[in-house]
């Protein structure tokens, strides 16, 4: 995928950059702080870019997709036979018309037109902080459809290597931020973080006003790595000129955005920033279905996420992880299922 590189700084920005981590994974310290850098620069001004040379083994990617895809065009009744029986627990199939999106960040709208399916790690070992009342509200054993076959042993190969494509980039974050490159290891090493696989229909009647793929919004946690299709219909980022950017999407790549989380641990140095999926063109609406798969890393619930800037300038009182994200999870339901 060729993307024309933007100049940083620019206000009327129209494509994200692109960082290649292949000297990052082989090269030694110099190499990672040269991407740091860059990773450092992009963040500053729109706080999205596109990643090639992630080291993700393709045909990972391409099974858990060819599963997903299976698993959404099954027939409705078989799929709310994946419905968690505890209503609001987030594991297992959403069906349309239960979230949306942009009433976290004070949006009103209507539901998103999107269906999804939730999962997290899968094992934990048996201690209290995994096993004790506050840690079973995150760790929570996950819910796996009867079809089609292979969808949870390709889900956890993609989830763990996820954990280490996460790992990397908080390396470099660190390394950006002028910290110590282990900075974060200790707030990530027992995380919480969840997949989503968000499946886009078809559309074959018009949205209501306002109503979107998925509503503006900007993520909760720390990094999301997403890895989408390119299909009409898709993500969009707000430029700082007001403009809606499409993001060029593509599935060897994955483009990652930073979340609130560490827009707070940067005491805004980088940007949380708004994006929406919107809705594709009314003349091919009715074929456009899309598929995106979403990794939301979000640290350790009881990793303190408090301010790295000098004493006294700080712009967000200090606040836990997990109840963090469990405010962000109440504020955009809209009814559970």
């Amino acid at each position: 995928m060729t993307i024309e590189q933007p100049v940083y700084g620019e206000k009327n920005m129209q494509q994200i950059p692109v960082i290649d981590l292949s000297a990052a994974r082989s090269g030694g310290l110099a190499s990672r702080q040269a991407v740091a850098r860059e990773i450092d620069a992009t963040c500053r001004e729109i706080g999205f870019f596109t990643i090639t040379g992630h080291g993700v083994p393709i045909a990972t990617m391409d099974q858990l997709r060819s599963k997903a895809h299976a698993f959404f065009a099954l027939p409705l009744e078989e799929k709310r036979s994946a419905i968690h029986p505890v209503p609001g627990t987030p594991r297992g199939y959403r069906a349309q018309g239960l979230e949306a999106l942009a009433l976290a960040s004070a949006g009103t709208t209507p539901p998103d037109l999107k269906e999804f399916y939730h999962f997290g790690r899968e094992s934990w070992p048996n201690e209290r902080y995994y096993t004790g009342p506050e840690g079973r509200n995150y760790f929570i054993p996950n819910l796996w459809p009867l079809k089609p076959q292979g969808f949870a042993d390709a889900a956890q190969a993609y989830y763990a290597e996820m954990e280490k494509l996460a790992a990397l980039m908080l390396r470099l974050t660190a390394l950006a931020l002028d910290l110590e490159e282990h900075f974060f290891d200790d707030k990530i090493d027992r995380h919480i973080t969840a997949m989503r696989l968000n499946f886009y229909p078809e559309q074959t009647s018009a949205p209501r006003p306002g109503q979107l793929r998925a509503g503006a919004h900007t993520d909760y946690g720390v990094f999301t790595i997403l890895n989408g299709e390119s299909v009409p219909g898709g993500l969009e980022v707000l430029a700082k000129n007001g403009d809606w950017i499409a993001v060029e999407t593509d599935p060897e790549t994955f483009v990652v955005n930073i979340g609130d989380l560490l827009m707070r641990w940067t005491n805004d140095r980088w940007v949380s920033n708004t994006h929406r999926v919107g809705n594709p063109p009314a003349s091919v609406a009715s074929r456009a279905k899309r598929l995106s798969i979403a990794f939301f890393q979000q640290p350790n619930y009881d990793a303190l996420i408090e301010c790295i800037a000098p004493a006294g300038k700080a712009k967000y009182p200090p606040v836990r992880s997990g109840e963090y994200r469990d405010l962000k999870y109440r504020q955009t339901t809209v009814a559970v299922a």
